[in-house]
């Protein structure tokens, strides 16, 4: 205690005067809220830095949600809303569940009560790109979240680049959003177009042998470009044969009765549904009124949650795809298990991958800032960027983390096949897993998709 004193009295007097007092503070017992063992560096004096120091100022902290609550990704923006109001309760309450994956997470984050503002992207770049920098302007946001679109999720990205705000897509299909289109502060969990084909394509092979022939139903935007090319290039691989007529058709289409009467006299073994979404359900319900489906197998890659439900059985049976979370897994899994039940208890229903991607991305947040001891955006980031050293359980098994190269997520996910009407037990049993892909070996090359990233500050 003596050499403190010394060091204490060498200092300016009105420095000297605010340490004695915080000293005989702690020494009381009175630490100040938040004061965890990452408080040290949470109180150091970082330079103004986007939101930092404003953001933090007060006994709270902003997320900034840009969610499709309505257009063709509505059920999904609906979806990614619970799972955010989810992870804020339970971090807010201390709930002993989020310390499995955020040991440090006590109440809120570094003892900030997590406050979340909302706003309508409506699967529109400039829709999402207004909210987010409301959020980012208005709210004194720390983290901008939310995505469906790969669209979106690159225009958000660049906006909170250049804002210095951490932005997290919850689901961007596009290899580009952690390739070219990388940015420092944007970090991506979910699978995306090179992992979910990488990880089918065999699957696909083994199921229906190496001489199909595939034709593509393709949405006409970055996301449904970016997956037919790495579906191509992983199915033939196989020994697949591609008909290269594609059938493009615009994001949000209604009528698909052109596209399938070309697809139905295509001579493939197999349509490729490429869509997602509100676009995903049209076309496969008009793929099965066409006839398509009478003679030829579905694959949707990348499978939505909620495609299963409004399609229904009799069409799904059967057709396989890639989600990155489906509930059964919580048989096998702890925090699966946790996520599941916390889920179940605040909405009495099973959650989809929505949900589940929007909960786990947050928790992975907070442990972060609380790795980082700080809220301070670069010290954040290169928390982040540490993550293989800091890997944290995941709901499908393994553990997750962030690449440090491109910021893209290692986590496993899941390949599913649509159960026969017969088989199915209730209204949520409607997918059997048929495997487990490892997220870190489906993974791109790094630098294979041209990453390069600007510092943190």
């Amino acid at each position: 205690m003596e050499s403190n004193r010394t060091i204490i009295d060498n200092l300016d007097s009105s420095v000297r005067r605010s340490l004695l007092k915080a000293s005989a503070g702690v020494a009381g017992g009175l630490a100040l809220p938040g004061m965890y063992s990452s408080a040290s560096a949470q109180q150091k004096d970082y330079p103004k830095l986007g939101n930092y120091p404003e953001g933090v100022s007060g006994d709270k902290v902003v997320a900034g949600l840009t969610l499709d609550l309505t257009g063709p990704y509505s059920a999904e923006g609906a979806g990614q809303k619970r799972g955010f109001e989810l992870a804020a309760e339970m971090i807010n309450k201390g709930d002993p569940r989020v310390r499995k994956v955020s040991p440090l997470t006590k109440e809120g984050i570094l003892g900030k009560k997590l406050e979340l503002v909302i706003g309508d992207a409506e699967t529109r770049p400039n829709s999402a790109v207004q909210a987010a920098t409301r959020f980012i302007r208005q709210d004194k946001a720390m983290m901008v979240a939310g995505s469906v679109s790969s669209s979106v999720a690159i225009a958000l990205q660049n906006t909170c680049e250049r804002a210095k705000t951490l932005y997290f897509p919850i689901i961007s299909g596009s290899s580009d959003t952690t390739g070219k289109d990388c940015r420092r502060y944007g970090f991506r969990l979910c699978h995306h177009a090179y992992t979910a084909s990488k990880a089918i394509a065999p699957v696909l092979a083994e199921a229906y042998g190496k001489n199909f022939k595939a034709i593509y139903l393709v949405p006409d935007y970055n996301y449904g470009h970016s997956i037919h090319d790495h579906m191509r290039e992983f199915t033939q691989a196989q020994g697949w044969t591609t008909i290269d007529t594609p059938q493009i058709h615009p994001l949000g289409a209604t009528d698909y009765s052109a596209y399938m009467l070309n697809i139905a006299n295509s001579g493939a073994d197999i349509l490729i549904n490429l869509d997602y979404g509100a676009d995903a359900v049209n076309s496969a319900k008009q793929a099965h009124q066409f006839g398509v489906l009478k003679n030829m197998k579905m694959c949707v890659p990348y499978l939505p949650a909620y495609m299963l439900e409004e399609v229904g059985p009799e069409i799904m049976e059967g057709v396989f795809g890639t989600m990155v979370f489906w509930w059964t897994y919580a048989d096998k899994s702890e925090v699966a298990r946790d996520f599941v039940e916390a889920y179940e208890e605040k909405f009495g229903a099973k959650p989809r991958d929505p949900e589940h991607n929007a909960y786990m991305t947050t928790l992975l947040w907070a442990d972060a800032v609380e790795r980082a001891g700080t809220f301070y955006p670069a010290e954040v980031v290169k928390a982040l960027e540490d993550g293989i050293n800091h890997k944290r359980p995941y709901t499908m098994g393994g553990e997750a983390y962030f690449r440090a190269e491109d910021h893209d997520g290692a986590a496993n996910f899941t390949i599913v096949r649509g159960k026969k009407p017969s088989e199915i037990k209730n209204k949520d049993d409607l997918v059997d897993i048929v495997a487990i892909a490892n997220g870190a070996d489906t993974l791109p090359p790094i630098g294979y998709a041209g990453c390069s990233m600007s510092p943190a500050v």
